[in-house]
């Protein structure tokens, strides 16, 4: 079996919503901070599963919330062994996820890009172009190819045929 397989999928979304739970309404712990399960990962012999969190707060709610996680471990997954069933009861690794730090960083660098593009519609203000404003060919009016034919300085397109060869 895979870590893909539907199975494990399930598995992993029932490991979910029993540990979030079980971390809302059982576990008293005072360091347990404001704590959100993200994903859960079960190995494809479901014998282990990953449980990714997010805690809301400063680096020392982190770690209060990561040491209650640990030593509320056994009782967790003795939970996840009684609701769910299966034959061997996955162990329980928590690690927190990296997503807030990631979008945090993300935002930083929009920000910056923001500032950038300000700094650059300020210098283009006062600016004008070193050569034509345009210096790309564009396609002929039909007024310019009328205005070519009246002084003759154009070759009449009707007098080739489809060929490209000049009809006598």
């Amino acid at each position: 079996m895979s870590e893909n397989s539907p199975r494990a999928r399930r598995l992993a979304d029932r490991i979910q919503q029993i540990v979030a739970t079980m971390l809302d309404t059982r576990v008293k712990d005072p360091r347990l901070g404001f704590i959100t399960i993200t994903e859960v990962r079960v190995t494809g012999d479901l014998q282990h599963a990953t449980i990714f969190y997010t805690v809301f707060g400063d680096d020392e709610e982190r770690a209060g919330t990561a040491a209650a996680l640990q030593s509320a471990t056994g009782m967790l997954r003795r939970e996840v062994g009684r609701q769910t069933g299966v034959r061997l009861t996955p162990t329980l690794e928590f690690v927190e996820d990296a997503l807030p730090e990631n979008a945090r960083t993300i935002e930083d660098l929009l920000v910056q890009a923001r500032s950038r593009d300000a700094d650059l519609a300020r210098q283009q203000e006062g600016a004008s172009f070193a050569g034509e404003e345009d210096p790309y060919r564009k396609p002929r009016d039909e007024d310019d190819v009328e205005e070519d034919l009246e002084d003759g300085s154009a070759d009449d397109p009707a007098d080739e045929d489809p060929a490209g060869d000049a009809r006598a």
